[in-house]
């Protein structure tokens, strides 16, 4: 029987079979990973460079700019050169650091939303104890939690996971390296059930979260409809869609992906809702963000036109 230590390299799954359609697919990544390191890298500069956005939310919309870079990051680059080389291998160590660096990312993000959902609440419901509740040791202190969190996160399940015996092949049905996949591949061990385990907990993390950020917004919206002026309350609304889209974004498609029935479950439909929660977010996230914050849209031209400036 063979086993983990015996699979130098694991076989992704493939978006096309043809040249040309595997040429279109890694012009299409490309377009979408160039939309977001954009997207993303106007946001951290522009945050970075205007100190009238050194503010709470601003500070953790960096670090959320700066995990979205990473998870997108993690996964693209790779599809993009398999398609170009026409090629399915990823090795085994790269498979290994691919699991840990999407999981700290997309953990990492989770739980920074779940932050960022506490700072509306104060920002709305306590205005006035707002600069004591969220003074700048205490944004750093939440933000590192969050990534800290990531990172035990990630060590903890890739730790188990390439510690499972694997006797079922090395090809996974998904365009990068991601958990159930590696699962499906092993064989009756203790060690599957202990990641199993590992994985009830992170649920039971996530739905405390999940919790924690409905009854934010629970108080939030009774406080913002006892506001009496319709300017005040839409300007107060207005400070919270930007970070409900896309917690409602994160949150449906990964759950899509993880609790959909099997009964509707095919490679191609996998694949299609694994780019949607692993690509989609990262790359619309700034779109979300920007749109209707001028105050950001005004500090992105800045940066812009500074950079334009410089060039010349």
């Amino acid at each position: 029987m063979s086993n983990s230590s015996s699979i130098t390299q694991f076989l992704l799954l493939a978006f096309a079979d043809t040249r040309e359609l595997q040429l279109l697919h890694s012009g299409l990544f490309l377009g979408i990973y160039l939309a977001a390191l954009l997207g993303n890298g106007l946001i951290i500069a522009a945050i970075a460079c205007d100190h009238h956005l050194h503010t709470p939310m601003y500070f953790f919309l960096l670090n959320l700019s700066l995990l979205d870079l990473g998870c997108i990051s993690t996964t693209l680059p790779k599809s993009m050169a398999n398609s170009l080389w026409d090629t399915r291998a990823i090795s085994y160590l790269g498979c290994a650091a691919q699991v840990f660096l999407f999981v700290l990312f997309i953990s990492a993000e989770y739980f920074l939303l779940t932050v960022m959902a506490y700072d509306r609440y104060i920002a709305i419901c306590k205005p006035l104890h707002y600069g004591t509740l969220l003074g700048s040791r205490s944004c750093v202190h939440m933000a590192a939690a969050a990534w800290g969190s990531g990172i035990l996160t990630a060590l903890l399940h890739t730790a188990n996971t390439f510690s499972i015996a694997l006797c079922q092949g090395n090809a996974l049905d998904q365009f990068f390296c991601e958990i159930p996949q590696i699962l499906k591949l092993a064989c009756s061990d203790p060690d599957y059930l202990r990641e199993v385990a590992v994985i009830v907990v992170s649920v039971f993390v996530d739905l405390w979260c999940f919790v924690f950020i409905v009854l934010s917004y629970v108080q939030i919206f009774r406080a913002v409809l006892r506001i009496s002026s319709e300017q005040g309350r839409l300007k107060a609304f207005s400070t919270c869609l930007p970070h409900l889209a896309v917690v409602s974004l994160f949150l449906s498609t990964a759950i899509f992906a993880y609790l959909k029935p099997p009964s509707i479950s095919s490679p191609s439909l996998n694949l299609l809702v694994a780019v949607l929660y692993s690509v989609l977010p990262p790359a619309v996230n700034p779109l979300i963000y920007g749109v209707r914050n001028q105050e950001l849209k005004d500090a992105i031209r800045k940066v812009i036109s500074q950079t334009h400036f410089k060039q010349r």
